[in-house]
């Protein structure tokens, strides 16, 4: 069983040491690699970590969760015909596993097929302060007390930031019109297969643990994310808990849709989750009263995706001068796999601007090649911002 986290103030009668000891051991028994394979099996398995490719790859994370792994998203019909031969001359993508020929575009990459769905987004222009666009975000994803989480945790907190430090050089090189900002993303509100106290199939992450990663995020000049999964509880209760974090100008906000399970009903990981326009609008127009309220710059709001129905009535999501929205794709999967759910799930349905996550496990476990900035650069639009997990 888990429980609900309280403010670290009001723990008069139990030790710190154990309550933070109590946390890791949930964390690490309750593995949630978000599978998110984007339209492969029909379920999916819990995976034994494979190593790094590299030296200085990170070990692929895997989300935090106590949930069970969610399904991952359906697979697609195939057209036939002349419906299929049409398809393939208007999206000019590639066969499974293989790149386009020359002269073609793979899956995501091809301007006029962006430009027919509403790319380059219109929208009003960058507030003093704005990280969006002039800057592009890389990332690390996870939790420090569980390395089954993400990179984040996979690492002690040097060799951690010594290899985001690694990404962000590579990217520099990659695209060199762009900074790149360096970043943290911290899952601090956990779903969770059982209630708890609470009966919210939520976990909150102690302040102290939010602090202490805040502290490494400054330490490496980089921005933090607060992320949070909802489970069984709503993020217009959720999300007003973080104001005391989120007031920080260099603190940035994340949702999973994955895991807001309060429509179906069902427990986190055995169904994926949604958001409507409507939430997500809540949780930017939040995030504006905090710009104003605070002066402050203005927010970086991540919303992740790998499914059509994960977010929907997305054409009714409101762009706000004092909120920069990153539509996220968050699946995994081979190459070809993952420029294809970016081209259905995050091209077809403009936001604003938009992101891209690689797996270190789940993207090669079977024998395919993590995706090199050099491949992302060719999405169109090209994403801007980056997580690892």
């Amino acid at each position: 069983m888990t429980y609900p986290c309280f403010r670290l103030s009001t723990r008069i009668f139990v030790p710190l040491l154990a309550t933070v000891f109590a946390l890791a051991l949930i964390l690490a028994g309750f593995p949630n690699d978000r599978p998110r394979n984007l339209k492969a099996a029909e379920k999916a398995t819990s995976e034994p970590a494979a190593p790094a490719l590299a030296p200085d790859a990170a070990t692929p994370p895997q989300a935090p969760s106590a949930a069970p792994q969610g399904p991952p998203a359906k697979t697609k019909k195939v057209a036939k015909g002349k419906k299929a031969a049409k398809q393939a001359k208007w999206q000019q993508a590639p066969p499974p596993g293989k790149i386009a020929p020359p002269g073609k575009y793979n899956a995501g990459e091809d301007p006029e097929y962006a430009e027919r769905c509403g790319w380059p987004v219109k929208f009003p222009p960058p507030l003093p302060g704005s990280i969006l666009p002039e800057k592009r975000i890389v990332a690390y994803y996870g939790n420090p007390l569980s390395k089954r989480m993400g990179a984040l945790g996979e690492y002690p907190k040097d060799e951690m930031l010594r290899r985001l430090k690694g990404e962000v050089a590579r990217w520099e090189a990659a695209d060199p019109s762009l900074p790149v900002q360096p970043a943290l993303h911290l899952v601090t509100v956990v779903a969770q297969g059982e209630p708890g106290k609470a009966g919210k199939y939520r976990m909150l992450m102690p302040d102290k643990v939010v602090n202490q990663v805040h502290d490494w995020a400054k330490e490496a000049n980089a921005i933090l994310f607060i992320d949070i999964q909802t489970g069984h509880d709503n993020i217009r209760t959720i999300l007003p808990r973080f104001e005391w974090m989120l007031k920080n100008p260099d603190v940035h906000l994340g949702i999973d849709p994955e895991f807001n399970m309060i429509k179906s009903g069902k427990k986190p990981g055995s169904k994926i989750g949604t958001y409507d326009a409507a939430d997500i609008n809540f949780a930017s127009g939040y995030l504006q009263d905090l710009v104003k309220k605070y002066n402050i710059p203005p927010k970086v709001f991540v919303v992740h995706r790998f499914t059509r129905n994960m977010v929907t009535n997305a054409k009714s999501i409101v762009v706000r001068p004092e909120v920069q929205i990153v539509m996220h794709m968050d699946g995994w999967g081979a190459p070809w796999l993952k420029r294809d759910s970016y081209r259905d799930y995050v091209v077809a349905e403009p936001v604003q601007f938009t992101g891209f996550k690689l797996f270190y496990h789940n993207d090669t476990k079977k024998g395919d090649p993590l995706m090199t900035p050099q491949d992302i650069l060719k999405l169109n639009p090209k994403p801007i911002y980056i997580q690892y997990q």
